[in-house]
């Protein structure tokens, strides 16, 4: 037995290095490049001497302490605003007999579908203060003379973001009230106390270290996110730090990009920062743990009367997050210009802005490229994923941390710095590959790659070991072992991490519009230029196509990753 695992412990090492030089050259070389990017005094792809006179430019910019002040507030105010509807709506579907909390919790994930920038492109249409519908409809019944709502401000951006965050918090604060002994409420209840002191003193210090953890998360994601910006933040003029990379990248005229590399590597610092306190703060959780060895399931809570009250506070936060804004998409694509006068909307409906893209070669063209990246950037990243989680979860060989370590780094990498670290990796390499597609797969795998690598070690966690060493005494060796044994048995959480990948290159965005070319523009650069272009039906058009494909790819990852009965 000890000779069979021996022979198969061989190869491990150099694999090993093989699988953590690939993970420290795609991880490393954009944060290295970033740097020099930011310290150097030459144009981008140009040599040039070291200096400090970037950062010097960028902080003696007079602007500076507001635009990083709006980056803070936008990410604060995002994170908590997406924790209270997360929390909202996690108690009612898990805790609580409200009617209508299964289709609530499938609801809640649709957002996860559609793309970001759309769900900020949709809230425009509908708050903009001159043409936006609800502004229109609140002026019409409460005979008001200005729109009471601003979508292109900071409490605007604030309340996009946090609608597009809720989904991710959710799933963390639902996990966690799943996954609680629900014996401290009822001891709590047996003592005397009513339902809300018994949520206020015990089940939310329970789930404190997951609401927090959720609040860090959405706050990282929310300081790093380049969609709402893009489409509220610059027409307002309102700086934050991604709205500052862009217009120096990518609006200004010549391009700064190395002022751009020193706002990136400020942003990379704050996102590491906090994405190193959420990992601290997952490793301590431990201290609330009340899950045992012991079977329970979380008791449901008799709300009585007020059941239906719950339901339609979840069910009003849910149309915000989903109704309104898919609604919205499909009506605009449906009208031959948007805005018009809403008495006459439902009379001029017509399909012909989708006749419109399906005739469009630019559209096929950016299909056909997010069809290839959606395709092979999944297939790669999840086979170095299956390795890399067998590496960090089932063996004991040296640097396997430091692997682990090198796989999160880019989990804090904002989207908009990695497109300009990935400029300056590969403006001079020996293969040409900027401005092509390939530079988009790499970037989207280096973003992505935790996303993959985070479901393939909850499947193979769950692999018990004998069955590899059932292999090893029958002479398999690892490659036949993993490749025959392994594989087959991580194939659910496999193929669950590809379509969730898939999705997320289809609509992809903020690491995209850096480094797309006109023949290798994805889906997302195009959603935005049409945008721009104020053709607002055709974009709209092919945002509900998008929306719909990613729909039916999640639904069915959500069949794959049930378990069989």
């Amino acid at each position: 037995m000890i000779r069979a695992i021996s022979a198969l412990r061989t190869p491990l090492l150099p694999l090993t290095l093989v699988v953590g030089g690939l993970i420290a050259f795609l991880s490393l070389q954009p944060t290295v490049m970033l740097l020099y990017g930011s310290i150097t005094d030459a144009p981008l792809g140009r040599p040039g001497k070291l200096t400090l006179e970037n950062y010097r430019t960028a902080y003696a910019d007079p602007e500076i302490v507001g635009v990083i002040l709006n980056s803070f507030v936008f990410a604060a105010g995002s994170a908590l605003l997406s924790i209270v509807f997360a929390a909202a709506i996690a108690w009612v579907v898990v805790r609580t007999n409200a009617p209508g909390r299964r289709l609530f919790e499938l609801i809640t994930v649709v957002p996860n579908i559609m793309p970001p920038l759309l769900i900020a492109v949709a809230w425009t249409f509908l708050l903009n203060p001159s043409t936006g519908v609800i502004n229109i409809l609140v002026m019409r019944v409460f005979g008001l003379s200005a729109a009471p709502f601003d979508v292109y401000s900071l409490p605007g951006m604030i309340f996009v973001e946090g609608l597009i965050l809720t989904p991710l918090a959710f799933l963390i604060i639902a996990a966690a009230l799943r996954s609680m002994d629900p014996a401290l409420e009822e001891s709590a209840r047996m003592s005397g106390s009513p339902h809300l002191k018994v949520v206020r003193r015990v089940t939310l210090p329970l789930v404190r270290p997951a609401i927090l953890a959720a609040a860090i998360l959405n706050f990282v994601r929310a300081i790093e996110s380049f969609d709402t910006p893009a489409i509220l933040a610059l027409p307002a003029r309102i700086d934050v730090l991604t709205s500052k990379i862009y217009k120096e990248a990518l609006d200004a005229f010549p391009p700064n990009h190395n002022l751009a590399a020193s706002y990136g590597m400020s942003l990379l610092a704050i996102t590491l920062s906090l994405v190193y306190v959420y990992r601290v703060m997952i490793r301590r959780a431990e201290r609330f743990a009340t899950v045992t060895g012991k079977g329970f399931r979380p008791a449901l809570i008799d709300l009585g009367g007020f059941r239906y009250l719950a339901s339609a506070v979840a069910a009003g936060i849910l149309v915000l997050l989903v109704v309104f804004p898919f609604l919205i998409l499909v009506l605009t694509s449906l009208l031959p210009y948007f805005p018009m006068p809403l008495d006459e909307a439902m009379r001029l409906l017509t399909a012909k802005h989708y006749t419109t893209i399906v005739n469009d070669d630019r559209v096929w063209t950016a299909m056909g490229n997010s069809l290839f990246l959606a395709v092979a950037g999944p297939t790669l990243c999840m086979l170095l994923a299956s390795v890399t989680a067998y590496i960090t979860v089932k063996t004991t060989i040296a640097g396997r941390g430091i692997v682990e370590g090198l796989s999160f780094l880019p989990f804090a990498f904002p989207g908009t710095a990695l497109g300009i670290g990935l400029l300056w990796a590969y403006v001079r390499f020996p293969i040409p590959i900027i401005a092509t597609i390939w530079i988009l797969l790499i970037g989207y795998i280096t973003r992505f790659f935790p996303y993959g690598l985070r479901s393939m070690t909850a499947t193979i966690v769950q692999i018990h070991r004998e069955l590899e060493e059932a292999s090893q005494i029958s002479g398999g060796g690892f490659l036949v072992t993993f490749r025959k044994i392994l594989l087959p048995l991580m194939k659910p959480g496999f193929l669950a991490g590809w379509i969730l990948l898939a999705t997320i290159f289809v609509r992809e965005f903020s690491l995209s519009v850096f480094l797309y070319t006109p023949a290798s523009e994805p889906i997302g650069p195009l959603l935005y230029h049409l945008w721009l272009d104020g053709l607002h039906g055709r974009m709209a058009a092919l945002g509900v196509v998008v929306t719909l494909l990613c729909m039916g790819l999640v639904m069915v990852a959500m069949r794959l990753a049930r378990p069989r009965e």
